[in-house]
């Protein structure tokens, strides 16, 4: 972390650098590209849920006009996708679940590949299907997967996953407990709902090697997963590039390569021709796999000071018919349930479970929200049995900086005091408590989160390259992916800030394998922080590089020389002055002239996880609240938010105009996820699949939303930063949960929670009557 002067652009509420370009309609999206000859793919799903295929008739297809290419799983050689490698491009033998891809076709147009899909024949013979992940436990349920990856027999539905964490003596904290609840809670399918529709563009050169277009948050992670593939196709060796478009969002969506993308790499291979894979908005639906389904029994207990003793956990998570990177979530569910609050014991069990139903993947939090809303939930209802008030509890157990947690998290700065103190405040929680309304109700919600990368790849790292020309403009080359969470904006002013320069002289490169170096990903709200610490190093040693060569022409000792607002100037005399674009030209046309660059490649200093799941995951924790006022109709069971406060520990903020922007969408997101979102399965097929059945808000529905950042400035992070991408979701369910239950006395432990469940409890609560 640099501190040594009053910063300029750093903590500056600059515009994203990219807003105009959109604003404009001239980014270009994936839906935007064309390229000479293109073909379009698209895919025919099954409409059986479990099946063998008995045959595949694609001859009208085939004998349609227009159509070049027509695939069937008998066409391609059998390469293993996925996670788990449990998965094919094109199912070949039985489809498992609606969306099972059992034919593709490339023609000149859309239209075209559309009606040829809906030639194709299918003849399946029904198997016994199982939707419900308790009843795919039981002895004699049908197995979704007969085998393994590796060929091997399955007995059960059961993920060979080891989701099993013990810290302490659970078993000595619960007898020690003076108050104990237990509960169950459930969360359900949610979609992202990108305003981008999925989609890649996919060719080959004449030499076999292959370019994709595309959106992925994982360019790098993508290209070996391609390059497999390729191997498989007999092209083994072969370059894969990845180019990234404009992305439309990404919530977690594109945090794993998706079939869609094997498909029209095959496609092109067939046809040597570029083919272009564009999802509908009712495939983004039907075909995308949403965020993942749970079941949660939790027990907590606290001594008679209020002091937590324990926490127990135990989930089934629905994993759907193949594996994603989704089925680590438990990996982060650890996070909260181990580390909110001081708890000295805790045992965790999740149990990941095929099912016929849609597989799921990663979402904004990565499986935090669900985990917290269990404990937040359960939380409040410890505190009334040990007739605390919610709050003070809460500030009873809060995380203190300098802690080890029970999963050898180590904490560095931790706001989270400051947070539930600051959330209470504007929400006027004590006059409340003196003074409640009738059907109004506050609530509050916690969370800790990974801010400062997280190691669940080997590499947790960044690379970054600098350039600067004779002008004193300066490039970025990064390995970073913008999915709008307004990362080159960050980059920007970070250079400017390290360099010397304006944040206007920096043009931001990505996007393309070929050029810029490795990066992991975005995910983990690892973005700003890991590139925020790869700008200033390799900033720093672009700027040693020009001060060396201004040292000379100054006549000046270079280590009395700085850089700012474009100027080189001496520390002991401001005065004595030199351009920085006179400094650069003047160097460039010596007799031995120089291009000035600089490369960092940042991997911080986090640990994996052990076998215990033990290990500090993140160089540092970001640590938030939310507070909610809500007014419950009681006889419609509507839910309205008067007063929306969050609060987070973000380090330093770097941007507050973006951060609060991650504030707003993630509130709207989190309620949504609270109050109206739900794709609804129907023995394993989706039954609302456009923006009319599904309800996600709305601008219509815009919220009261008033941030509150608070900045214990942390010295691992970038001029003092965390990662907060993704932790204003995570709170938001619970905190509305209690504000519910704070006003009519109804507690609803399954999301969402719709008015229905609402009056369905208020009459439950009247003895059957409303």
């Amino acid at each position: 972390m640099t501190r040594d002067r009053e910063l300029r652009y750093v903590g500056r509420p600059i515009p994203k650098m990219d807003a105009a370009q959109k604003v404009a309609g001239r980014a270009q999206y994936i839906q935007d590209l064309k390229k000479p000859g293109m073909l379009h793919g698209a895919i025919k799903y099954s409409d059986q849920v479990h099946a063998r295929i008995l045959s595949i008739d694609a001859s009208r297809a085939r004998k349609l006009p227009g159509v070049k290419a027509v695939l069937t799983g008998d066409d391609i050689p059998l390469i293993p996708i996925g996670f788990m490698k449990d998965n094919l491009a094109l199912k070949k033998g039985k489809v498992r679940q609606y969306r099972d891809e059992v034919a593709a076709v490339a023609a000149i147009n859309s239209e075209i590949a559309r009606e040829a899909v809906d030639l194709i024949q299918v003849e399946y013979e029904p198997l016994p299907a199982v939707f419900d992940p308790e009843e795919a436990l039981l002895p004699g349920a049908p197995l979704i997967h007969e085998t393994d990856a590796k060929g091997g027999p399955n007995k059960s539905n059961r993920l060979k996953l080891p989701w099993n964490l013990v810290c302490g003596d659970v078993d000595a904290g619960r007898a020690a407990s003076t108050h104990v609840v237990e509960d169950r809670f459930s969360t359900t399918w949610v979609a992202h709902c990108c305003l981008g529709a999925s989609g890649c563009l996919a060719e080959f050169d004449l030499s076999g090697n292959l370019t994709m277009h595309s959106i992925t948050q994982i360019p790098y992670l993508a290209q070996n997963d391609f390059g497999a593939f390729l191997a498989g196709l007999g092209l083994e060796g072969k370059n894969v590039r990845i180019l990234s478009t404009t992305i439309g969002g990404g919530f977690g969506s594109k945090l794993d390569t998706h079939v869609y993308e094997f498909i029209a790499i095959l496609l092109a291979h067939k046809t040597n021709k570029p083919v272009r894979m564009i999802f509908s908005r009712e495939e983004e639906f039907l075909a995308q796999a949403p965020r993942q389904p749970t079941r949660i029994r939790i027990a907590q207990g606290c001594d008679q000071y209020g002091r937590l003793t324990f926490r127990d956990v135990d989930m089934i998570l629905d994993n759907g018919a193949y594996t994603s990177w989704g089925a680590t979530t438990p990996s982060v569910m650890m996070v909260p349930i181990s580390s909110l609050y001081r708890v000295p014991n805790v045992r965790y069990k999740a149990t990941c479970v095929y099912t016929n139903n849609l597989y799921s993947q990663a979402m904004r939090g990565y499986g935090n929200p669900q985990a917290t809303f269990a404990i937040e939930s359960i939380t409040d209802q410890l505190a009334e049995a040990a007739g605390i008030d919610p709050l003070e509890f809460r500030l009873l157990n809060v995380n203190q900086p300098g802690e080890i947690t029970p999963q050898r998290f180590r904490v560095t700065t931790c706001g989270l005091r400051e947070c539930i103190e600051g959330v209470a405040d504007k929400l006027g929680w004590a006059e409340h408590r003196k003074n409640p309304k009738k059907a109004r109700g506050f609530g509050l919600g916690s969370l800790i989160h990974v801010g400062g990368g997280a190691r669940v790849y080997k590499s947790d790292g960044h690379g970054m390259i600098m350039r600067v020309d004779d002008f004193g403009k300066v490039t970025v080359i990064t390995g970073g992916v913008e999915i709008g969470q307004g990362l080159e904006t960050i980059i920007a002013q970070v250079t400017a800030e390290c360099v010397g320069v304006l944040p206007e002289d920096i043009t931001v490169v990505k996007g393309d394998t070929s050029i810029c170096p490795w990066d992991v990903g975005t995910h983990a709200s690892r973005a700003a922080f890991v590139s925020g610490n790869a700008a200033l190093a390799a900033g720093a040693k672009l700027k040693r590089k020009i001060l060396e060569l201004a040292g000379p022409m100054m006549r000046v000792d270079p280590k009395d020389l700085d850089l700012r607002d474009r100027m080189v100037f001496s520390t002991y005399d401001p005065e004595e002055a030199m351009p920085l674009d006179k400094v650069l030209r003047k160097a460039h046309f010596t007799a031995q002239g120089t291009v000035l660059t600089a490369e960092h490649f940042y991997d911080p200093p986090n640990e994996m996880l052990d076998k215990e799941f033990k290990g500090n995951l993140s160089c540092s924790y970001a640590y938030g609240a939310t507070g909610v006022e809500v007014e419950v109709d009681e006889e419609t069971g509507q839910v309205e938010i008067l007063k929306y406060i969050a609060a987070h520990d973000v380090g330093r903020a770097l941007n507050p105009l973006l951060l609060k922007g991650q504030v707003y969408g993630a509130a709207l997101m989190g309620t949504g996820m609270a109050l109206t979102e739900q794709l609804v399965l129907k023995d394993g097929k989706v039954q609302n699949d456009n923006f009319l059945d599904y309800k996600i808000l709305t601008a219509l529905d815009a919220l009261p939303v008033e941030p509150i950042l608070v900045e214990p400035v942390d010295e691992a992070g970038p001029y003092g930063a965390k990662g907060v991408g993704e932790p204003g979701c995570v709170p938001v369910a619970p905190a509305i949960a209690n504000a519910i239950y704070d006003a009519v006395g109804v507690r609803i432990r399954d999301l969402p929670i719709t008015p229905e469940k609402i009056l369905a409890g208020l009459k439950k609560k009247r003895g059957g009557t409303l």
